[in-house]
Order: C-alpha cells, then structure tokens, then sequence
C-alpha cells in the first residue's frame, strides 16, 4: 500500500454519501460501496464502476478495502464503527462519532489498541476559510478575541431521529473548539419544538471559555432563508466568514471602539476581502483520510477531538433538558494551552494538557505527547516526536530525526543536531541521523548532543558537556567531549556505590550492575 491509493469503501451511498463516493472515486481509492437501498446502489453503480457489496460484513473481510467510509444514520455509527475497527481496519466516520461519549471513548481505545486510523466527518475543519481564520487568530493578526457568533439556518430538511442540535451544531461546536484551541467550561442552551413534541426545531446555545471568550451558536431548520455565518469579534478587528457568498467568503472589517469623554463611540471602516484557495473542503477531508493511511499519522479529526465535540453537545442536549440552566465541564482541564505568540502548523499534534509558550514553533507532522511543557523560544521540526511529561527549557531546537520519549528534561539552550558534516552549500537532508533519548534522562543547560547517539534511560548529561557517544542508562556523563564519572538515580540525585551495590542518599532506591547496565535490585516502595 506504500506507493498505492489505499482501497476505500463507502457505506451508506443517500443524501451525503453520494458526495463521499464522489470524491473517493476521482482520487482513484474507490472499490466498493454498500447501501442496503437496493435503488440507491443501482444509481450510484451507473456513474461510477465500481463493486457492490452483498453485505456490510463482506467488506470486513475484502482484502481490496483497506478502510471503511460511514455515512449511515447517526444511531449506526458506534455500531458499525466498531466493526471496522475489531477488523482490523481504518474507519472514516461522518459526524458524529457517537451518541454518548462512552461509545465515543471505547472506539478511541480500540483504535488506539489495533493501530488503526480513526477519522471523524467534521468538514468545516478542512474549509480552506475556517483554516485561515484560524491562522489570523492564533498569529494576533485580529488582536484579542472577544467572542465568536455562529449561525447555521435552513428551511429542512428536517429529521425525525435527531434533533436540530445534533443535526446542525457539530459543524459549529466542532469549529468553536478548533478556532479557541480550548473547551468552554460551561454550557446553556435554549430550544422550542413546533413540528414534533419531541425533536427540539430551534436552539440557541452560549459557551463560557475560562480565557474569557463567549461563544453563541443559534441553529434552525425552521428559517426562511439559508444563512451559514461565523462571526469573530476581536479587540483590533472583526472578521465574518459567510458560506453562502460565491466569492467574498472572508471580510476582515478593521473597526475600532474609541473613547471619548470616557464614552464608547464605534469607529466603523471598510471590510476588506481576504483571498483563500478556491478548494472543495470534501475534497480536501477525503485527500487527508487518504494520506493519513498511508503514511500512518493521526488525523486533523481524531476521535478525540470528535470525543471533545461530543462532550459539548452531551452538556448542552442536558441544558437543553433543563430551561437551558448552565452544565459545566468536567473535561475542560484536558485542552492544551497554546500562547497567542506561538505557531503551531497543521497537521502537528498536541496531546492534552501541554502548555507551549511564547514564540515558540511546531512545524507539521510533529507529534508532542500529553503533559509536555515547551518554554520560550522553542523549535520542533516536522517529524520529531515527543513522548509525555516531556519538559523543554527556553530556545531548544529539536531538528527532523529527534525522538525524546516519555519524563525527559531538556535545559536552557541545550543544542540537538542532525548532520554529522554540514555544509551550507551541500544540502544533506537525506543523510540526516536520529537521535534518541530515553524515558527520564535529563539534559544539561547548555550541553550539545551530537546527532546519531542515544541518551539511555534516566541518564544525566551535565551543564555545558558535549556528547559525542551513546550514553549508558542512569550514566551520567560531563565535559567536553563527554565522558562518564558516575550513576544517576531515577530520582536525579548521584548514587554512593557500596561494594556491588549503589544506593540513593535521596530516596533509598538500591541498584546493581547486571551485564554491564546499571538496574533497580529493590524498589523503594518495596523495602
């Protein structure tokens, strides 16, 4: 599958799918489709040659299909979801992954436990709109963001199994979290039915976010007209992305609020219209889906962030329930804290609760794990990865063949490279040499670690050394070039050596030499 399209599937070929089935076939992954609307298969099948399966199951077993598409009703999706996944196979999921975040979170782990890919259908992520306003946010270029306002209205068509805020609000919920890079920590939503006792027509849902921003999201399949806005209202600029327009989708207006004789006076100037690449958002999900397994990487729509959009939707459906009284997050410490100054690019992934600070950058395909702190001024390449409770000092730069994994420390201006031989005129990005460092080995202010080495397990590079040579576990090591003068404890403090025994002034730890590498012979929480 390394130099192939991988094969996809379709399941669920109505209204949406036909879409889906579209954009598969013309970028040449279509094998089958399933639709058990026998009329609805036959339709598809005379634009576009492809098999039909018999069966959901057949495609389970299908050695042509390396991933499954579902577009079926919501109510199906944890179901068939599964399936896919115990089979072994990538899953693509329109919204929403699930109808309760405890169907959601066992379809995260099972994609997690089988290595599998799991992609969510949350379009307006991939709208080259949302995608630049998302850019002008993060970059300052609005100023401080004060709230975001999001209107999704339509005239049907109406459904019988979901209410309107399932139906339309992940779109809104999904790109509210995108845009913020936080979770509200409360929830209210207000909501009146008219056509079925039972299916609320109309809601109006706020979010609170703990950075101060509100956020508003009125939905309606009951309007006579058809209107897609979000409006982000900043303290330097406000900017309006309207779906509806053909060609002026995104008009940043430059007012300002003045103050004279201490009273508010608006100071209204012209919008000016943002050009953004003229590109199908489904187009550009399905070509992500596609790369995603191919190269094995997480999409920009994981289950999890699936799972925080679903967490909203949970909060408001209960405001919703009771006279839109606020519902509260219990799952608004787990966003990542990202500074205003700093870059991320997509796709980059950035686990829960890491915090990256002031101008710092992490390129593309980089993946930081959960708990991490990043300080100032720290630089990640595209394709370096970094375990969990990682924490770097201000202005690293971790180059492309980097991989630190979980509980290291890296000091103030400590330097990684990643060419033996530089030269700036000779470019030697193919010959470019990993470097590894193990969980809990910590590295000095100022040291520089040659590229090509490994750092052992609980290591201890010294301030200022240079090294040049792999380093033994719990080694710790000091000069230039580095050379070894002692053993470390896990808890970072110098062993005493005893005879055959090395002990912890610290913490007590006990460890022996045993074929050359340094071990724990009696855990302290044993003794």
């Amino acid at each position: 599958m390394t130099n192939q399209v991988p094969g996809v599937a379709v399941v669920g070929c109505g209204t949406w799918g036909k879409n889906l089935v579209r954009n598969f076939y013309e970028q040449g992954a279509l094998r089958f489709i399933y639709d058990p609307d026998r009329d609805c298969a036959s339709q598809i099948l005379q634009q576009y040659p492809v098999r039909s399966a018999s069966s959901f199951d057949d495609l389970l077993s299908e050695p042509s299909v390396h991933a499954i598409v579902i577009s079926a009703p919501a109510v199906r999706h944890f179901e068939l979801a599964k399936k896919v996944l115990l089979a072994g196979k990538d899953v693509f999921v329109e919204k929403p992954l699930a109808l309760c975040s405890e169907d959601a979170q066992e379809l995260i782990a099972l994609a997690e436990t089988h290595s599998r890919v799991l992609m969510v259908g949350h379009l307006l992520l991939f709208h080259p709109v949302v995608l630049r306003l998302q850019k002008m946010i993060h970059s300052g270029d609005l100023g401080k963001v004060q709230y975001v306002y999001s209107s999704r209205l339509n005239l049907g068509r109406l459904r019988t199994e979901e209410n309107i805020l399932w139906s339309f609000a992940p779109h809104d919920i999904s790109v509210l979290l995108y845009l913020l890079r936080e979770l509200p920590r409360s929830c209210s939503a207000h909501g009146s039915s008219y056509l079925n006792s039972d299916v609320t027509d109309i809601t109006l849902s706020t979010f609170d976010f703990s950075s101060g921003v509100r956020g508003h999201i009125f939905v309606s399949w009951l309007h006579p007209f058809k209107e897609q806005k979000l409006v982000v209202v900043a303290d330097h600029k406000m900017a309006v992305f309207d779906d509806t327009e053909p060609e002026r989708k995104l008009v940043v207006y430059p007012h300002r609020i003045d103050w004279v004789e201490r009273v508010p006076v608006a100071r209204k100037a012209e919008g000016e219209s943002i050009p953004v690449e003229n590109a199908e958002p489904l187009r550009l999900e399905c070509q992500h889906f596609l790369e995603c397994i191919a190269e094995r990487r997480i999409p920009r729509t994981d289950g999890r962030s699936a799972l925080e959009v679903l967490k909203v939707l949970e909060a408001c459906q209960q405001s919703l329930e009771h006279q839109g009284n606020p519902v509260q997050l219990e799952t608004k410490s787990a966003r990542s804290l990202i500074h205003p100054t700093a870059v991320v690019d997509e796709p980059a992934e950035i686990g829960e609760r890491t915090r990256i600070w002031h101008f710092s950058h992490i390129m593309p395909h980089a993946k930081v794990g959960r708990n991490c702190v990043l300080g100032q001024n720290v630089h990640v390449a595209s394709n370096v990865k970094i375990g969990n409770n990682v924490k770097i000092q201000n202005n690293v730069s971790l180059y492309t063949g980097v991989e630190l994994e979980d509980d290291v420390f890296c000091g103030p201006s400590m330097v990684f490279t990643n060419v033996i031989n530089p030269r700036s005129q000779i470019e030697r990005k193919l010959e470019y040499q990993r470097t590894l460092v193990k969980q809990g080995a910590s590295l000095g202010a100022n040291s520089t670690i040659v590229c090509g080495v490994v750092i052992g397990e609980y290591a201890f590079v010294a301030a200022g050394a240079v090294v040049t040579r792999d380093v033994s576990p719990y080694a710790l090591v000091m000069g230039v070039p580095a050379r070894q003068v002692g053993w470390m404890c896990r808890c970072g403090v110098r062993l005493t050596e005893s005879g055959e025994i090395f002990r912890c002034s610290a913490c007590g730890e006990l460890y022996s030499m045993q074929e050359g590498k340094l071990r724990t012979v009696i855990p302290a929480s044993e003794k």
